[in-house]
């Protein structure tokens, strides 16, 4: 995960309702700059919408979200994900992961999470959600005992705040759904996000 992440400072996370919007609002997002998608598998257009987008548009590097299930990670695989991301880590779930092909991020928002993900080999973790869970001065804390380990915080986060993420140095990007609201994708904005898309990669410089 470190090595995918690397030089992708901002992760939209993208939720569908339509399979028909997937495709061009992966193209909004890749034009502007962002290449690394994560689209959640909250809605029942997730799957095909994926897929749609892996054969589609081959230059993004698409990931699934909200994975907490061994069968999310069975259809992760299925789908020729890049990547995985979960909103907290259960032993069931860590146990699965291991024995995937698919990089693995897990999330936790404690210290003990944060452990009992180290047993399990990971050193890079989704911090969820994020601004609920006491933000950069939690993260900040982090860094003193793990220092090797890195995080990508996802919730809450926005223009507002995103540069005092991502001036941490144990942050290796932030996940956001500002870039891709629900709004500008149901009326097919997709030059308004293509736009939001650039600023976000010139503001994270």
């Amino acid at each position: 995960m470190r090595h995918l992440l690397a030089g992708n400072p901002v992760i939209p996370v993208i939720t569908l309702d339509r399979v028909d919007d997937a495709v061009p609002l992966a193209q909004a997002l890749v034009a502007g700059g962002l290449k690394v998608l994560e689209v959640t598998l909250r809605t029942e257009a997730a799957v095909e919408g994926i897929r749609q987008i892996v054969k589609h548009v081959p230059e993004a590097i698409v990931g699934t979200g909200t994975v907490c299930t061994e069968q999310h990670i069975k259809l992760s695989e299925d789908l020729g994900c890049q990547f995985m991301i979960s909103p907290g880590a259960t032993d069931k779930l860590l146990r699965a992961a291991e024995n995937s092909s698919v990089p693995f991020l897990p999330g936790i928002s404690s210290v003990s999470e944060l452990m009992r993900g180290m047993e399990y080999g990971y050193s890079d973790f989704k911090f969820f959600p994020a601004e609920a869970s006491g933000g950069v001065p939690v993260l900040k804390a982090m860094g003193g005992p793990f220092g090797d380990i890195r995080f990508c915080p996802t919730g809450g986060i926005g223009l507002h705040n995103v540069l005092s993420y991502l001036a941490l140095p144990n942050v290796l990007c932030v996940g956001g759904s500002w870039i891709a609201e629900t709004k500008l994708i149901q009326e097919k904005r997709w030059a308004d996000i293509e736009q939001l898309a650039r600023e976000a990669v010139t503001l994270a410089g």
